[in-house]
């Protein structure tokens, strides 16, 4: 006798259920039918950056069972678009999760639409969760603090990685930058460039800065978690500064030297870059 199928937990049914190419079939013939636990895997992996083993967790099945269930529609989405077929969301072996802390495994997971540039990860509360976030463009640390659209927010326990997820800024600025960090319960900002008013800012709310990082955010955060982060503990950019102006190779928060100045980085005075829009 066959084992029944774990019934697979999914965050919301899906806003959008039926996709159709300009130009594309409606018949049967040409419809693939994509479950709604198969659409879950999509968009916890694809678009909320999920790791196979996080998606896991969140579905409450097992890490092997997800990356079945990911391979498989993401074959089928890739039919739908290379051969102009009409994709429909509906059915599969589901549970709806109620959104709740302990349907979740302690994990707040925002019933998948409705969140906007709220934080929705780890229920916090304890000491055991730190919350990390990090500028962000691309996958890699924005040098801007105060230009920046977007963070990456970590969630980090026992030394790992739990839970990560991109959110839009909408358009704030500096202060309101801190303040809404604050908020979201962010304990440790690791960034590039950032100016002293949104320093001070961060101090008080109780978060610690690491600046003058560059590279690849997930690195940075591993680096963090592992104590080997390289950050510049005097970082600093202003809007007007005073101090150095650097010529055509100057970047916001990096370590370079010679002509390839850094604003942020080493050896520079407390005047700052002048460097306009990094804060």
């Amino acid at each position: 006798m066959a084992r029944p199928k774990r019934c697979r937990r999914i965050c919301g049914e899906p806003e959008y259920i039926e996709f159709l190419p300009k130009g594309g079939a409606e018949s049967e013939e040409y419809t693939v039918t994509l479950s709604l636990d198969e659409f879950e895997t999509i968009r916890l992996v694809d678009y909320e950056k999920q790791t196979h083993e996080q998606c896991a967790v969140r579905m409450d099945i097992s890490r092997t069972t997800v990356t079945e269930i990911y391979e498989r529609a993401r074959e089928k989405v890739a039919d739908c678009l290379v051969n102009g077929k009409r994709l429909v969301i509906a059915g599969g072996n589901y549970k709806l999760c109620s959104g709740g802390v302990d349907d979740c495994h302690g994990r707040n997971c925002g019933k998948a639409s409705g969140t906007g540039n709220k934080i929705v990860l780890t229920e916090k509360g304890g000491p055991e969760i730190m919350r990390i976030a990090v500028t962000y463009e691309n996958g890699q640390i924005f040098q801007h603090f105060g230009h920046t659209s977007q963070f990456k927010v970590y969630d980090v326990e026992e030394g790992r990685i739990v839970a990560s997820q991109v959110v839009d800024t909408n358009g704030n600025g500096h202060g309101a930058l801190g303040g809404f960090l604050a908020a979201n319960q962010v304990e440790v900002l690791i960034c590039g460039g950032i100016g002293g008013g949104a320093q001070n800012a961060l101090a008080q709310a109780g978060i610690k800065l690491y600046g003058g990082v560059m590279g690849e955010a997930d690195a940075a955060v591993e680096a963090f978690i592992a104590g080997k982060l390289d950050f510049n503990p005097n970082v600093q950019c202003n809007h007007h500064g005073e101090g150095h102006h650097h010529g055509e190779g100057h970047t916001c928060g990096g370590h370079g030297h010679d002509n390839g100045h850094s604003c942020g980085g080493h050896g520079h005075g407390e005047g700052g870059c002048g460097h306009h829009g990094c804060h």
